[in-house]
């Protein structure tokens, strides 16, 4: 059934506001292009210190080209538009036994590519304020985040309405079909983790209510064919104490449950199944996770705490191509306070107590100066035939962006994270990134 509710609500929306008239302001297709080259270079070392497999370690450094380009639309009262991004990746120091699974570069035998690239054409078309979009797709929905952790972003190729017609509300649906990760050239179908089988078909649609300036409502729901259907429940709302203070609280909730393949023992047992501890161990989705966190501002200092708890039927999934035969295609972002440097404390039971400390140095006379620290500590992850096991993280930032002159915009960033936890290997990572965008257009 919502297979199809998707198309009809598209067509029958588009039909009620054909009359209305073109975007105020809009000047034309070219007159309104936009293009830019951005350009990141990464360092990354994850030293791999124990576990199952024998120590290991990545070390490795590359150097990405993103250029996009954004059409304006074309005048009267439908308009329409052409975008396009054009990805290259260059290997600058890598090598045999330092490859091992960065998910930064495509793999070539026994050690990393010299250089990947991908190309990906988005039209689009657009009726008063709402937008149709079909071809490459960076969503950054709660149901779906395109990961940009390495040198290029991981995208996806579908259609997406987006409608802002109605003051306050945006509504979101579409259909996603497949995914370029962010160490691949090649299209892949979509799963989750421990999936080796794919899907082509991810339904989603929902939207952000502005209820005051101050409070958010949102409702998103996704269906990712053969594997699950995943409801969402969002708010967000900010307290001004004072002209230099504020509180922001973040709550979500997320309802996962299988769908298809994934609730027969028989497609589970083809590949249509999620990894980690399920009941009776049979790799069937099914979860309840929320999350509470609290924000207080006040001049350059933030601190923020959380908690966050998984339930314990399963994993807590969204879309990851991690576990299918290309590799490259890994590596995935989960809409959660607790997604990390390393782990996502995401684990079928998990109960995760976190804290955070921002400093901005603005105050001080030092724009573009930021620095954070992160602590998460997960309990009571389940295990099959084993006492519940924990992890914990902590995390270290420091970024600055320069303010002015000739290379304002460049920013420079070093992140180290170290994780031990029992339900995989303990690891200390290192990254070192820069990061800068030319407006050409």
């Amino acid at each position: 059934m919502f297979k199809r509710a998707i198309p009809a609500a598209i067509l029958l929306f588009g039909g009620s506001i054909g009359a209305q008239a073109a975007e105020p302001g809009a000047r034309g297709f070219l007159e309104d292009s936009k293009a830019s080259l951005s350009m990141r270079t990464l360092y990354f070392n994850s030293d791999n210190r124990d576990g199952s497999a024998d120590p290991s370690k990545t070390e490795e450094a590359a150097q990405g080209f993103v250029l996009r380009y954004e059409s304006g639309f074309t005048q009267g009262t439908l308009g329409f538009g052409l975008d396009a991004q054009a990805l290259q990746g260059i290997t600058l120091d890598s090598g045999a036994g330092r490859h091992v699974g960065s998910g930064m570069i495509p793999s070539k035998g026994d050690g990393a590519a010299d250089a990947w690239s991908s190309f990906g054409p988005t039209a689009k078309m657009r009726i008063a304020k709402t937008e149709l979009r079909y071809g490459t797709l960076l969503p950054k929905l709660p149901i779906l985040l395109s990961n940009d952790a390495r040198v290029l972003p991981q995208s996806f190729t579908g259609g997406q309405v987006t409608s802002k017609d109605i003051d306050g509300l945006t509504l979101t649906g579409g259909l996603l079909e497949h995914a370029v990760g962010r160490a691949s050239t090649d299209r892949t179908g979509l799963s989750v983790a421990g999936g080796t089988r794919d899907s082509n078909k991810f339904y989603f649609a929902g939207g952000d209510y502005e209820v005051t300036k101050a409070l958010k409502a949102q409702y998103y729901f996704a269906q990712l064919e053969d594997f699950y259907n995943q409801n969402f429940l969002g708010l967000t709302h900010s307290l001004a104490i004072d002209s230099a203070s504020a509180i922001t609280t973040d709550l979500r909730y997320f309802r996962t449950t299988s769908s298809g393949a994934n609730s027969s023992a028989a497609g589970r047992a083809q590949g249509y199944r999620v990894s980690g501890y399920t009941d009776d161990n049979n790799g069937e989705i099914d979860n309840d996770t929320w999350a509470a966190m609290v924000t207080y501002t006040n001049g350059g200092h933030a601190v923020a705490l959380g908690y966050q708890q998984v339930g314990d039927g399963s994993n807590f999934v969204q879309p990851n191509q991690g576990s299918l035969v290309d590799k490259g295609a890994g590596g995935g972002s989960v809409y959660l306070p607790t997604d990390r440097m390393i782990q996502s404390f995401a684990r079928a039971g998990e109960r995760t107590r976190f804290g955070q400390y921002t400093y901005d140095f603005a105050p001080l006379g030092i724009p573009g100066l930021k620095a954070s620290v992160a602590y998460l500590k997960g309990t009571d992850i389940k295990a099959q035939n084993a006492a519940d096991q924990s992890e914990w993280e902590r995390d270290m930032t420091l970024d600055y962006v320069i303010q002015s002159g000739s290379l304002r915009g460049l920013a420079f960033s070093v992140r180290n994270g170290k994780s031990n936890t029992d339900a995989g290997r303990n690891v200390e990572q290192n990254r070192f990134i820069i990061n800068y965008t030319l407006s050409l257009l």
